[in-house]
C-alpha cells in the first residue's frame, strides 16, 4: 500500500475532472455537448484499451451482466449529461456541491437494495446533508432555478449506477466497467442525435438543451482541440482514481475526493467571477461534513464502500 501516492493521485484526478468541467462550461457558448460526450467515449475507449495493452492486462469489452450493465451505463450517461447541462446554467461550485449528495443516496439505496444496516447516526447525517442542499437550492426564495435540480438528478442516477456496479463487479473488472461507460457514451449520444434529427427537434434559444443538440463543430480548430482535451483529461482522471484505489487504503484516500469542491470554488471565482453567497457556502460545508461523517461511520462499523471509484 502506498497511501501518499494514492492521495496524490486522488487530488490529481479531482483536479483533472475540474479542468474537464470548466472546459465543458466554457464550450456551452459554441460547442455541442453530444459531440463532447461521443468523442470522449471514443477517445476514452481507445485510451483505456491502450493502457490495458501496455500494462499486459486483458482487454475485454463484454459483460457477464448485459441487462444490468446496459441500465447502469445508460443511467451514467444521461445522469452526467444532466450535470454538464447544469454547468452551463449555474455556478460550477454549487453544481459540484449538489452532486456530492450522492453518498446520501447511495446509503439510502444500499439499505433498500443491498440490505445494509443504516443506523440513526447516518440517518441524521443524511437529513442534515439535505438541509445543506436546501440552503444551496433555496426552493422557497425567488432565487430558485430549475437547473439546480439537474445535479441532484445526476447524484441519484450516479448512485443507482454504483449500486448496480456492486452487483456487476463480481465478474466484470473495474476496467470493463469503465469501458462500458465510454461505450454507452458513444451509443447513447449517437442514438440521441439520430432521434433528434429524425424527429426534427429544434432547441434554438432553449437554455441548456441548445447546448446538447447544437450542430457538431469540425471547422473551429480551438473548439475541436478543446473537445479532444476534455476526452483525454477525463480518461486520465479516471485512470488516476482507479490507480489510487488499487494502491491505497480507501478509508485513507476517499475523503480527499472532496478537494474537488475547493478546486471548483477556486475555478468558479477565477474564470467566471462566481462568488457563492453565505447560504451556499454554509450548505456546501454541511454537505461535506455530513458526507464525511457517513464515510467515517461506515468504516467504524466495517461496512464496505458501495463502490471504490467515483468515475466522471
Amino acid at each position: 500500500m502506498n497511501d501518499k501516492l494514492g492521495i496524490s493521485l486522488i487530488i490529481l484526478g479531482m483536479s483533472l475532472f475540474s479542468i474537464q468541467d470548466v472546459t465543458i462550461k466554457i464550450l456551452a457558448e459554441d460547442g455541442s455537448l453530444l459531440q463532447i460526450l461521443v468523442m470522449r467515449g471514443v477517445i476514452g475507449t481507445a485510451f483505456i484499451s491502450a493502457f490495458l495493452y501496455i500494462s499486459g492486462r486483458p482487454i475485454k469489452f463484454t459483460t457477464a451482466y448485459p441487462l444490468l450493465t446496459s441500465i447502469r451505463a445508460t443511467l451514467f450517461f444521461f445522469g452526467f449529461m444532466s450535470f454538464y447541462i447544469a454547468l452551463s446554467l449555474m455556478p460550477i461550485a454549487e453544481a459540484t456541491a449538489l452532486f456530492f449528495v450522492s453518498p446520501f443516496f447511495i446509503t439510502i439505496l444500499s439499505k433498500i437494495f443491498l440490505g445494509n444496516d443504516v443506523g440513526w447516526y447516518r440517518i441524521a447525517a443524511i437529513l442534515t446533508g439535505f438541509i445543506g442542499t436546501f440552503l444551496i437550492v433555496k426552493p422557497s426564495t425567488g432565487n430558485f432555478q430549475w437547473a439546480y435540480i439537474l445535479p441532484l438528478l445526476t447524484a441519484l442516477s450516479y448512485s443507482i449506477s454504483m449500486i448496480l456496479a456492486k452487483y456487476t463487479r463480481e465478474k466484470d473488472t473495474v476496467f470493463q466497467q469503465t469501458i462500458h461507460m465510454y461505450i454507452a457514451s458513444i451509443i447513447c449520444g449517437t442514438l440521441t442525435l439520430i432521434m433528434a434529427s429524425v424527429m426534427g427537434w429544434s432547441f434554438d434559444g432553449v437554455q441548456g438543451l441548445e447546448y446538447v443538440f447544437r450542430p457538431w463543430v469540425f471547422d473551429d480548430l480551438i473548439v475541436l482541440l478543446a473537445v479532444i482535451m476534455i476526452s483525454m483529461v477525463a480518461t486520465i482522471g479516471t485512470l488516476c482514481l482507479i490507480s489510487a484505489y488499487r494502491i491505497s487504503q480507501p478509508p485513507v484516500i476517499a475523503p480527499f475526493e472532496y478537494t474537488m469542491l475547493v478546486i471548483s470554488i477556486s475555478i468558479g471565482l477565477l474564470f467566471f467571477g462566481e462568488v457563492p453567497d453565505i447560504y451556499s457556502v454554509l450548505g456546501m460545508l454541511i454537505i461535506v461534513a455530513s458526507g464525511l461523517f457517513i464515510f467515517v461511520r461506515e468504516q467504524v462499523r466495517g461496512i464496505p464502500l458501495a463502490i471504490k471509484i467515483r468515475m466522471r
